[in-house]
């Protein structure tokens, strides 16, 4: 199945940036927290935590593949998205607030099964990680990167460009960033300054607002902690491979790379990407 707005150069209005919203349809709650699973066919589900006292909460997602997605929840009432990467199948959904000692109370679940208006629709959309809408800084500059593209890979170039040209690696945050940080994407663009979740992240959402289907994955490079990101397009399919683009197709998008280190230094570290080892999609 082609995504939709793949053939952006199609219409001088560009794709339409798609939103999350909390429908009410279908709704689990109490007067703790609240799962919104009125869009999973959408790929997402919301959550919100409506207890202003607990300092740790956290929304448990597993899927069809029995990976575990831990994501932290907001304690301010806002609602978030969260994605459901997995493709079709059963998905177990969870509030849950630390309790001490490291173990976690059980506020919210529900079990789903999970078919999929789109197979990309899970990556089309912002989430908690990929954090943008129609008036983000993030969509005006990619729609302006964008504005002349012949095709899905003269976008991907445009933006790939831009964003290893323009932002630059942040090694303190590096060296001090806590647990559970969340790329915040006009922080990033303002100060021109990220790390790898912030480079993976920042490409994932321009990509995504121009229709391009993007997934940010979580993993490891050798022994380290990294993000990157994979894209499709209509004539490679997904591109997972190595880090190269030679006028036809691209392979790898690891932009922390790219504009932190030597071209031939990154072909041989990459090579054919086994040393790049995927454990989550978002």
């Amino acid at each position: 199945m082609a995504p939709q707005a793949v053939p952006l150069a199609s219409t001088t209005a560009g794709p339409t940036v798609l939103v999350n919203e909390a429908s009410g349809r279908n709704v689990d709650r109490n007067a703790r927290g609240e799962i919104d699973f009125s869009n999973a066919s959408d790929g997402y589900v919301m959550a919100r935590w409506l207890d202003r006292t607990s300092t740790d909460v956290r929304v448990v997602i597993v899927g069809p593949n029995s990976v575990q997605y831990q994501y932290r929840l907001n304690t301010g009432g806002r609602w978030e998205a969260f994605p459901l990467s997995g493709g079709n199948g059963r998905y177990t959904i969870r509030v849950v607030e630390a309790v001490g000692g490291g173990r976690f109370s059980v506020v919210n679940s529900i079990n789903i099964n999970l078919v999929l208006t789109n197979e990309f629709a899970p990556f089309l959309r912002p989430n908690q990680f990929v954090d943008f809408n129609q008036r983000s800084t993030v969509v005006s500059l990619a729609a302006e990167l964008t504005a002349e593209s012949r095709d899905t890979l003269d976008s991907v170039q445009r933006i790939y460009n831009w964003v290893v040209e323009n932002i630059s690696y942040d090694t303190q945050l590096a060296q001090t960033v806590q647990s559970g940080y969340v790329p915040n994407l006009e922080t990033v663009l303002r100060n021109r300054r990220g790390i790898c979740f912030d480079y993976a992240s920042l490409m994932t959402a321009m990509l995504r607002s121009q229709g391009v289907p993007t997934r940010l994955v979580i993993g490891y490079v050798g022994n380290v902690r990294h993000a990157w990101i994979s894209v499709y397009s209509e004539g490679t399919g997904w591109i997972n491979d190595v880090i190269l683009f030679n006028g036809n197709e691209w392979r790898l998008m690891d932009p922390t790379f790219t504009s932190t280190g030597n071209a031939e230094e990154v072909r041989r570290f990459v090579g054919t990407g086994a040393n790049h080892q995927q454990t989550h999609l978002h």
